[in-house]
């Protein structure tokens, strides 16, 4: 659950009000495609995907159009899956909203998909590379995790499992839609779901970016956690938004929940999130850090370059919380380049 970090003034420990994890989000980029376009309508449902929201993921993604030789993918496209989960309360269907931006070109055999964790959206979350990541080499979906964005109802829940469910929900959306595999990019909470998408399905993914995420909890994690809970004492401009995608009681209840399902890996053992899957991760991983994140400590970046083969880290020196998108044009370079 985190948001990009603010300007120079901060109200919550020099990260200007934004919380932790409140806009993260996840993005996948999907590589070796069978074929970009779901088959039949676009609009359509899938059902008995068995554990689909393990915990509570409903994906949207952010609203574009996008042109497939000629034929038009309307945004805000909508999946009903069968969910079936010890923790779901039975079997039923959830809806599963997303959009496609579509690569320009038929030869491209690349897609993205992108999810919003916590309290924010992909398309408030990721509009710098929904906009201008190259169409003619990736294809993008977007979407919002269950209880997050436009993808309500259900609300959201944070079980003990809840970036195993979010991880599983990515995977069986982009096998839904017919990829043969994907590449992910995750960002802050969405970082920790692609290390457990990775880890748990690695036939499946083909390359990773991520950053401002963590495979453990702190003592200190978990101050910065709790100083967030009441949103009322947010600035402003970072409540603002979420107030109007929400209502202001979903959004500080959410909230809220949030804090309570994150510090509830501080009780566990090494405060472990996903550090105990971080060497079964077998795709070339770049893991992004901004040098002055407020939110995320550097060690977690560190640890997670030193427990993942392979793994790049690449510094950005003025980067904050929120890199994508206060230096958006260098990111998507970076990503462009590396996921190719």
């Amino acid at each position: 659950m985190r948001a990009p970090d603010g300007d120079a003034t901060c109200d919550h420990g020099g990260c200007a009000g934004w919380p932790r994890r409140v806009a993260a989000a996840a993005a996948a980029f999907g590589a070796e495609a069978r074929d970009p376009r779901p088959t039949g309508r676009t609009r359509g449902r899938l059902r008995n995907l068995g554990n689909l929201c393990q915990s509570g993921c409903e994906w949207r993604s952010t609203a574009l159009s996008a042109d497939w030789r000629g034929r038009s993918c309307s945004p805000a496209t909508s999946w009903d899956v069968g969910e079936s989960h010890s923790q779901a309360g039975g079997s039923g269907t959830i809806s599963v909203h997303h959009n496609l931006y579509l690569p320009g070109s038929s030869d491209s055999s690349a897609s993205a998909s992108r999810v919003a964790g916590s309290t924010g959206s992909g398309e408030t979350d990721f509009g710098p590379q929904l906009k201008n990541l190259n169409k003619k080499l990736f294809t993008v979906v977007a979407w919002d995790p269950r209880g997050y964005g436009h993808s309500r109802p259900p609300d959201r829940d944070f079980p003990a499992d809840f970036f195993e469910r979010d991880a599983k929900d990515a995977v069986d959306l982009m096998k839904a839609l017919k990829f043969k595999k994907v590449s992910l990019l995750g960002w802050s909470d969405g970082g920790i779901t692609a290390l457990i998408a990775a880890a748990k399905y690695p036939s499946y993914i083909h390359k990773m970016v991520i950053w401002g995420a963590n495979a453990y909890v702190t003592d200190e994690d978990s101050m910065i956690y709790e100083g967030i809970r009441d949103v009322s004492k947010w600035s402003e401009r970072t409540r603002k938004p979420l107030e109007a995608l929400y209502g202001y009681d979903y959004f500080a209840r959410t909230c809220e929940k949030w804090v309570d399902g994150i510090r509830q890996f501080k009780h566990l053992p090494d405060g472990n999130i996903c550090r105990h899957l971080l060497p079964q991760v077998q795709c070339p991983t770049l893991i992004v850090h901004g040098e002055k994140d407020p939110l995320v400590p550097r060690f977690h970046a560190n640890f997670i370059h030193e427990h993942v083969k392979g793994s790049r880290l690449h510094l950005m020196p003025e980067g904050k919380h929120n890199l994508h998108l206060r230096f958006a044009n260098e990111f998507n370079r970076l990503a462009e380049g590396f996921l190719q």
